[in-house]
């Protein structure tokens, strides 16, 4: 990887700030990006990272402060039309093309020039070429209709469509936690790109709350904390733990395994391939992605929850990764997101209590750490890792005696990791039931037992000791009728 040079950065902010109403985004920020390396920035979710990144992209105006493109002071025209003018593209952490139309579509509609006719053509080949260098393997034919992939699909396409070359070279790609739905193949594939487009001459921004893999591609690494920047150091000056300190965290060590609970206590919760789950266990889905865990949960889901109209009894709750789709309410405000399967307990002579409706939010603000002034404020108001906080209140917060989460950490950051999966070890010492699929191997270490999924079918069980990325990645590759 080429080291950072002398030459002018292709974009650079110079004291840049950013308020929203009493809300300080973004203090005195100060970035400049080369042709030739890669920079990650992270930082606890809130800390401007967003903010950041949208002024960078066009589509934030800052308050004060300087944008510079190629040495040229271009603050008053920086918009998203100019960063793309300028070979600046962006994958943000909630996927944005169009579910309705097909993947060639969605590229004419990022690259105008693709115009004219036999454009789904040319269009399907290119991206069907970036895919290929980037995921080999992918099978994504470009006629299939975005809303029909997989959320993992979805991202790799995504990631392709920012890298392509139309009517103007990439120069320079902000990546904001592009490998959150991506298995560890998937997300090796990825890096090894960004790699090679780095040695190219190209820059890469690289946002993610997987610290491992911000060390291991970066040059370099600044990280925010509270709207500022509070360190900008050659990524070898750091470690994960020294990173996670400089977010303003501590670094936890691994929660020590449990005695295994008997194979002679009785199962609440079955399902097909001899699954079973006990009282007190935190079970995981394992694998590639996209080899039927999500489907797996959503049936589990099914079977625990088939009432049409909720009761008072919650059989189970769930923890969705891709929020926008099967999480967040988005015209609702922070408190109802967090209150909606709660709403029965709060019901007063058939009122809602709204002394006990506050409590509930203030409590589990407070318990989960989202960070905003305002639980009344919209659910979209928060950024991608404060909206899966609130998702966590609202089943963590139920009285569901099982939770099933379809990898829920999607944009969350270290330290409310680290909460989170201390909660969950104390709830299932409580006695309650946690089914978990995760595209993290730290995650996946942190079950009491662990299903691997091959072509939608479980293909092994491992339990205590046994749980080891070796076993699951062996497991991994071999076939349902092996």
């Amino acid at each position: 990887m080429n080291a950072a040079t002398e030459t002018v950065p292709l974009i650079e902010l110079r004291g840049a700030e950013k308020s929203y109403g009493a809300v300080r985004a973004l203090t005195g920020a100060d970035l400049a990006i080369r042709a030739g390396t890669c920079v990650g920035l992270v930082g606890h979710n809130g800390a401007g990272k967003s903010t950041l990144v949208g002024i960078l992209n066009g589509g934030v105006a800052p308050d004060r402060g300087a944008i510079v493109v190629d040495g040229v002071e271009r603050t008053g025209a920086h918009s998203i039309a100019a960063a793309r003018a300028a070979g600046l593209r962006c994958v943000f952490q909630e996927l944005s093309l169009c579910p309705n139309l097909t993947v060639a579509e969605n590229v004419r509609i990022l690259h105008a020039g693709l115009g004219g006719w036999g454009w789904r053509k040319r269009a399907g080949r290119l991206i069907v070429a970036e895919l290929d260098a980037i995921f080999p393997d992918h099978a994504i034919a470009p006629g299939r209709v975005l809303g029909d992939l997989s959320i993992s699909e979805r991202q790799m396409v995504e990631i392709a469509i920012a890298f392509l070359d139309v009517a103007a070279p990439v120069r320079a790609v902000i990546l904001d936690e592009p490998t959150s739905s991506l298995d560890g193949s998937r997300a090796a594939d990825l890096l090894a790109h960004v790699r090679r487009f780095v040695r190219r001459g190209g820059a890469v921004v690289f946002i993610s709350h997987i610290l491992s893999e911000v060390l291991s591609v970066t040059d370099r690494t600044v990280v925010m904390k509270d709207g500022r920047i509070v360190a900008d150091r050659p990524s070898t000056a750091f470690d994960v733990s020294s990173l996670v300190q400089a977010m303003g965290s501590v670094a936890r060590e691994s929660a020590a395994s449990r005695p295994l609970r008997s194979g002679a206590d009785a199962p609440i919760l079955e399902g097909p391939g001899d699954f079973k789950a006990r009282a007190g266990e935190i079970v995981g889905f394992a694998g590639l992605a996209g080899h039927g865990q999500s489907e797996a949960l959503r049936g589990l889901f099914r079977q625990g929850s088939s009432d049409w109209i909720a009761g008072h009894v919650t059989r189970a709750a769930f923890v969705a990764g891709d929020r926008q789709v099967d999480g967040v309410f988005p015209l609702w405000s922070i408190l109802w997101n967090a209150t909606a399967t709660v709403l029965p307990r709060l019901v007063r002579r058939g009122l809602i209590d709204r002394h006990a409706e506050a409590a509930f939010g203030l409590e589990w603000q407070a318990r989960i750490g989202i960070r905003t002034p305002d639980m009344a404020a919209p659910i979209l108001s928060l950024s991608g890792g404060n909206q899966q906080k609130a998702l966590f209140a609202r089943a963590l917060g139920s009285s569901a005696p099982v939770v099933l989460m379809d990898d829920p950490m999607r944009g969350v950051d270290v330290g409310t990791k680290q909460e989170v999966y201390l909660r969950l070890r104390a709830e299932a010492e409580a006695g309650r039931t946690f089914v978990w699929y995760s595209t993290e191997m730290d995650e996946i270490s942190l079950c009491d037992r662990v299903y691997v999924f091959r072509d939608r079918a479980i293909v092994a069980e491992f339990a205590g000791p046994d749980v080891t990325e070796a076993n699951v990645l062996a497991a991994s590759f071999r076939s349902a009728a092996a």
